[in-house]
């Protein structure tokens, strides 16, 4: 076929989340896997000082943009979304988040009990998981468990709030408020100073 350029790997990408939320179905410790897409873009803000991560690798966004190709409405994200108190309200709330869940990681690993084995989406929402951790780890090791539960609830909540704007807007609407690049952005920016 002549003139169809040839797709580079990245581009490709969007399969890892597939691959990661389905590994994590089954076994909940590959929820750490993750954290690569929490360090490795403020990586590129702060060594590169640019988001081409977001903008170029972003497994997440790239799975938007495949499924909002057929599933999408294509509406105009509002501006609200994209807004600053917006933005940097939704990250003080995702810290918020990530902070409670490294909060009751701790509790686990000083011996609190009642904590583990349950996704919660959307923060709230308790899905029972108890086939994905069947505690081999041991009780010494259980906060690596609660960390994954926890990782994967927030990992599992952010995708399914992208999916419904991806279904009501623009395929990557998400990427308007990601908290990921909300701080990548504002890394970026101080670093431009």
């Amino acid at each position: 076929m002549a003139g169809m350029a040839k797709k580079k790997w990245y581009e490709y990408l969007w399969i890892w989340s597939i691959v990661y939320f389905s590994l994590g179905f089954f076994n909940i410790l590959f929820a750490w896997l993750g954290m690569i897409d929490f360090i490795v873009p403020l990586l590129f803000a702060i060594f590169a000082g640019n988001k081409h991560f977001c903008n170029r690798y972003c497994g997440r966004g790239q799975l938007f943009s495949v499924l909002g190709a057929k599933l999408s409405c294509g509406k105009v994200t509002p501006r609200a979304l994209s807004s600053k108190w917006f933005r940097f309200g939704f990250l003080a709330f995702f810290l918020t988040m990530f902070g409670s869940m490294v909060a009751q990681t701790y509790l686990v690993a000083r011996g609190a009990r009642s904590l583990r084995q349950a996704i919660k989406l959307f923060w709230t929402i308790k899905v029972p998981w108890k086939w994905a951790y069947t505690g081999f780890l041991g009780e010494n090791w259980a906060w690596v468990a609660q960390f994954s539960y926890g990782f994967y609830s927030l990992m599992l909540t952010s995708t399914l709030i992208g999916l419904i704007v991806m279904v009501f807007y623009r395929p990557r609407s998400w990427c308007t408020f990601c908290p990921m690049g909300t701080m990548t952005q504002s890394i970026c920016k101080i670093k431009a100073r």
